[in-house]
């Protein structure tokens, strides 16, 4: 066995090299209450405003009331919170936080009144027909939702935790994906049920005065077990836990005991010190100790140890092996480095930043469908270098899962006349979508937009940025979607100012009133929209558009793309002078104070 110096120091080097998604996977924990609840002590600690506390206590006793089966009563209690809420949002017309307008506002609204729950409480007395059936039916329901919430997500989660700490000692890199480690083994609901059971008996263990402090310890090594063989048996992997901490509990209560100073200054730190370094050196350092404990047990050959098997877990693979398992991505990334010529010059720059190609032929689809190939056989590379754990050794094998490499072509360069069809499609299809939007609103036909014809360029302009742009951000979706908020943010906004400034300050949208707006030019809700709508765009709408185009003979695709162009220029010189306005288009409902 190590020393408790020896484990701290490893602790310390792990935690260094996967110093980031260490702190998510305890910051998770922390979150949905699985371990380190106290690290959050700062924000349990914050002082509401007195209003909101009122507001708070006024929403609670129209719940009560709700449940006494005084239902008109509690509606008329939400609605006038509900009321006195948008009456002060009204007068402070500009700020951010508008809750007077929007599906944001609403949803907020709807949850901080308390209108959702007493129009539920309201919906069931009337089926039951008795206030107190429906509390106990309630009250059942909460119970059984917590307890499926707990069971198959909090009590599991410490064993998916710890798998992450286990890749971590060995390999430079753990990738996100790891958090998707049970789905993929298709173990989630074993590993749930061997955590319950594990709990139950703690719980009952607790009756006693001996078995609080003794079975802690007893079951502390099951999440390890489970990381390491989802597949193993409940009682196998308890009694495995068992055995392997027998004579070592005091040990491991010293070893606990030594981070009383991290505790302490977590305490006088509100919890900052422990989420940011000393909940993942304790359980760096956790694992370090069962790793030791695991290793003695093979040595001794306890009864049950051969359960744990996963060698690539605490050594990488011998290279032979991984090209054995893997040569079918070898071979392939092989090939795909054959005779790639990259273009020159300005055809170079708008290729390699823009993903804009200057012409569609198929040598030129034959080279990007070599390259695309490349790149995603790029995420093998570190299996194969070792630097990450290979799934395919794993002991649930992926071998019985599909190993067909997935080409899906999103990293696409688009050519020009690709581009200027999508501009079009994009912009026809949000002139249709607001159009069919205040159909079902307001029941009558408006014409959309400051242009007379049937498009709505902002959104073809956004869809083209997206493409163009942040083309070099298509291999990060989460970063990719931030992104495309923030340009719609500043498209939208900057194309109000310019409109407003054109048009003596008419406006043809306005998001006072909504919730997160920034003067009522752009706001939380519709940036979302686009965000999603553009992450839709750049992995499916635009390369099935793209497709589809390949698909038509290329000088008729020239030619519709310049009559578009034509007709889109006139209608912008016509429009400049003639902008569509009137009912349902520039008549904006205007709730800012002033206007």
């Amino acid at each position: 066995m190590k020393s408790r110096k020896e484990l701290k120091k490893n602790a310390r080097n792990n935690l260094k090299k996967h110093y980031l998604i260490f702190i998510v996977t305890c910051v998770i924990a922390a979150f949905i209450g699985t371990e380190f609840t106290s690290s959050f002590s700062i924000v349990e600690n914050k002082i509401l405003p007195e209003s909101i506390i009122s507001e708070q206590q006024k929403v609670d006793q129209a719940v009560k009331d709700a449940l006494k089966g005084e239902t008109a009563k509690s509606k008329k209690a939400t609605k006038k919170i509900k009321e006195e809420i948008i009456e002060k949002d009204k007068k402070n017309q500009d700020k951010v936080f508008g809750r007077s307008r929007g599906v944001f506002a609403m949803i907020i609204n709807a949850f901080s009144t308390g209108t959702i729950y007493v129009n539920f409480i309201a919906g069931m007395n009337s089926i039951i027909g008795h206030p107190n059936i429906t509390s106990v039916i309630l009250i059942g329901c909460s119970l059984l939702v917590s307890f499926l919430i707990w069971m198959f997500f909090i009590n599991m989660y410490q064993a998916l935790s710890r798998r992450i700490f286990l890749e971590g000692r060995i390999y430079k890199r753990v990738p996100m994906q790891r958090f998707l480690f049970l789905l993929r083994t298709k173990t989630w609901l074993r590993t749930s049920w061997t955590m319950f059971v594990t709990s139950a008996f703690y719980s009952l263990w607790c009756l006693t005065i001996v078995g609080i402090v003794i079975k802690r310890y007893s079951y502390m090594l099951v999440p390890y077990i489970i990381a390491e063989n989802p597949k193993i048996k409940t009682l196998d992997a308890i009694n495995l836990s068992r055995k392997m901490m027998d004579g070592h509990k005091w040990e491991c209560f010293k070893l606990e005991l030594s981070y009383i100073g991290w505790i302490i200054l977590g305490t006088v730190t509100f919890g900052i010190t422990e989420v940011l370094y000393s909940n993942p050196y304790r359980v760096a350092a956790l694992t370090e100790y069962y790793v030791s404990l695991r290793k003695l047990a093979k040595k001794q050959e306890m009864p049950g140890i051969e359960k744990l098997n996963d060698v690539y877990l605490y050594e990488t693979a011998p290279q032979n092996v991984l090209e054995e398992e893997y040569k079918d991505v070898i071979n392939a990334l092989n090939k795909s480095k054959s005779n790639l010529e990259k273009p020159k010059g300005l055809k170079r720059i708008l290729a390699d930043c823009f993903g804009i190609s200057l012409a569609d032929t198929k040598e030129k689809e034959k080279e990007e469908q070599e390259e695309i190939k490349q790149e995603r056989l790029e995420i093998y590379k570190n299996i194969i270098q070792g630097k990450e754990y290979p799934m395919r050794l794993f002991t649930i094998s992926e071998k019985h899962q599909r190993k067909r490499l997935d080409t899906l072509n999103y990293t696409r360069r688009y050519s020009i006349w690709s581009l200027i069809a999508i501009f079009f499609t994009a912009a026809i299809i949000g002139w249709l979508f607001e159009v069919t939007l205040h159909i079902i609103e307001q029941g009558e036909f408006v014409k959309r937009g400051v242009l007379q014809g049937p498009w709505l360029p902002i959104y073809g302009y956004g869809c083209i940025l997206i493409l163009t742009v942040l083309y070099k951000f298509r291999k990060k979706p989460v970063k990719e979607f931030f992104l495309i908020i923030i340009l719609c943010g500043i498209v939208e906004y900057c194309t109000g100012v310019y409109l407003e400034h054109t048009f003596n300050g008419t406006r043809w949208w306005d998001y006072s009133g909504y919730f997160l707006n920034i003067h009522g030019r752009v706001c939380a809700e519709g940036l979302l929209v686009f965000g999603l709508g553009g992450i839709i765009l750049v992995y499916m709408l635009a390369p099935l558009i793209d497709n589809l185009l390949k698909r038509v003979n290329p000088k008729k695709l020239i030619v519709i793309c310049c009559i578009l162009l034509s007709l889109f220029i006139f209608d912008h010189i016509y429009s400049h002078y003639y902008p569509n306005e009137g009912k349902g288009i520039t008549d904006i409902e205007l709730i800012v104070k002033g206007r």
